[in-house]
């Protein structure tokens, strides 16, 4: 999952935006980080492990063309992303723009932030990153994102004209795997180990 999902995942199962969001900036034991990150880095690690070993994921996979096969795993991401931030209102009862201010001032506010993400959340908010998702460029822009981190940023080549051909298939996808991703986030925050509470 990207951003937004996981955004929307800890608010839906209540648990802290920030912490869900530093998922894909902490590395190593939850136990390292601060009290206030746990639950949902543990959270986050959680989905993200249930969505690459589900079913659906391994066969959306299997239908980018071999050239983009490591670049798959975040193609798909970003393009549940779209798909949420498009269809938002079937998932969440506030509009988009809302939410999004929300998540914003929530990472602003959290002052345990791994430095990565506490050095990029200024550009989230002014930029509009999550609320960015719901249109293709947007998607394009993020996907420029990635590559321009990367040190063989060529695993990108042809993503943007990849993840709009398969736009039926990573739509059909999400429509599948997502309703169970809420349901595990829902329980998952419930069931959460008693030493990241």
């Amino acid at each position: 999952m990207n951003f937004l999902a996981h955004l929307h995942l800890a608010d839906i199962s209540g648990t802290s935006l920030a912490a869900n969001l530093a998922g894909d900036f902490a590395k190593g034991p939850v136990e390292r980080f601060p009290k206030a990150l746990q639950q949902g880095l543990w959270l986050h690690r959680q989905i993200d492990k249930i969505t690459d070993e589900h079913e659906i994921f391994k066969e959306t996979l299997g239908k980018f063309p071999k050239h983009l096969s490591r670049a798959a795993p975040i193609l798909i991401d970003l393009g549940f992303d779209h798909r949420l931030a498009r269809d938002w209102e079937e998932y969440h009862h506030q509009p988009l723009a809302e939410f999004c201010r929300l998540a914003y001032s929530r990472l602003l506010e959290c002052q345990e932030l791994p430095e990565k993400l506490a050095a990029i959340a200024p550009k989230m908010q002014a930029e509009d990153w999550f609320g960015s998702y719901v249109h293709r460029q947007g998607i394009n822009a993020a996907i420029n994102g990635v590559r321009s981190r990367l040190s063989h940023p060529e695993i990108f080549n042809g993503a943007e004209e990849a993840i709009e051909k398969l736009d039926v298939e990573l739509e059909i996808a999400f429509r599948t795997l997502y309703p169970q991703l809420m349901a595990y986030a829902r329980r998952l925050a419930r069931t959460t180990p008693e030493q990241y509470l």
